[in-house]
């Protein structure tokens, strides 16, 4: 996986996420928090929305794109997601976490040249979402 150096603005856009999911974390309800940085610089930030029928939840990636989408904004440069520890876990145990396989085809989607930013063995790497997506479902012509 090729990946690349982290920016000010990068660390901003995971402590967003963070900020996001600390401010509406709700057990059952919320517990991932995205944030979005357009080509233009401007942040956007939303959490996912559990459901007690599984298929029903959207994940915060998606929503954040809906988001901006409905703000107008179209080119995203860089996205984030961090999941919230459990209740009893102390707030500081946040993760950043990897876009799920439905995220990753909508961030695609949207925005092929996004970057993503991860954690991997421990330490905040910044890639393009074609790394995470490898042969990419693509309709015919």
């Amino acid at each position: 996986m090729n990946t690349y150096e982290l920016t000010k603005e990068d660390i901003e856009l995971v402590t967003e996420a963070e900020s996001v999911i600390k401010r509406l974390f709700t057990p059952d309800k919320h517990h991932v928090g995205a944030a979005i940085r357009t080509k233009e610089g401007k942040m956007i930030s939303a959490v996912h929305i559990e459901a007690y029928i599984g298929r029903v939840t959207v994940c915060a990636e998606a929503i954040a794109i809906g988001k901006a989408i409905s703000e107008g904004e179209r080119v995203f440069d860089t996205i984030a997601a961090v999941r919230h520890p459990h209740p009893d876990e102390v707030v500081q145990d946040l993760r950043v976490v990897s876009p799920c396989g439905m995220c990753r085809e909508l961030i695609s989607d949207y925005s092929p040249e996004c970057f993503i930013i991860l954690e991997v063995d421990g330490e905040l790497v910044k890639t393009k979402i074609s790394e995470l997506l490898p042969l990419k479902y693509k309709r015919s012509k």
